[in-house]
């Protein structure tokens, strides 16, 4: 009989697909000097810790929406950049643990509670939490995409991060979903 997927259990599942994906790209770069992080690339930002960084403070800012902190506007203008690859990979640890955390809360009635995010010069943005949360897992993939990339002008091979979100391919995900202390069962199955 097929199972019933409801909005919050899959943006859970594309939460942990983000993390997923993440944990897999910074593996992967962690073989490259901070010279080959920081070369100039062809990219919408011009290096790999240019692209990462930008990953990290948009994170943050609609992350920080969703769970409703105030003073973002200003967080966002004061971003600072993580300066290495270990600084960064701690800093969106924490990012996607936040926003996995958020989403392992969600239910039907948050999927469609309106989130306001300040913009700057007063102006609010309003918008429902799929709304954000859709858009945000797309600025992810199309940055990462770009990482993807990038990585291919190194001596580093690009990790595979599409398949997270296909039950069926457990199998490719393995050594990650323990390491990130995930259980199959729990993520496709139901809700903690």
């Amino acid at each position: 009989m097929p199972v019933a997927i409801d909005l919050a259990g899959a943006l859970a599942i594309q939460a942990r697909a983000n993390r997923l994906a993440n944990h897999r790209l910074h593996g992967a770069m962690a073989a490259l000097p901070l010279a080959g992080l920081q070369a100039p690339r062809v990219g919408f930002f011009p290096s790999l810790m240019a692209t990462l960084n930008h990953i990290l403070g948009v994170d943050q800012y609609y992350v920080g929406s969703l769970l409703g902190e105030p003073g973002l506007a200003a967080a966002w203008a004061a971003f600072v950049p993580a300066a290495d690859l270990a600084a960064l990979r701690q800093r969106q640890a924490l990012s996607d643990e936040r926003l996995t955390t958020f989403c392992d809360a969600l239910d039907a009635a948050g999927c469609a509670r309106e989130v306001q995010m300040a913009r700057g010069g007063g102006r609010i943005q309003r918008d429902l939490v799929a709304h954000v949360l859709a858009h945000l897992f797309m600025h992810q993939t199309h940055h990462r995409g770009q990482l993807h990339a990038m990585l291919s002008g190194t001596a580093v091979a690009p990790p595979q991060l599409d398949e997270f979100l296909m039950p069926s391919e457990a199998h490719l995900r393995q050594a990650e979903m323990a390491a990130l202390g995930w259980d199959e069962a729990v993520v496709y199955g139901g809700r903690r």
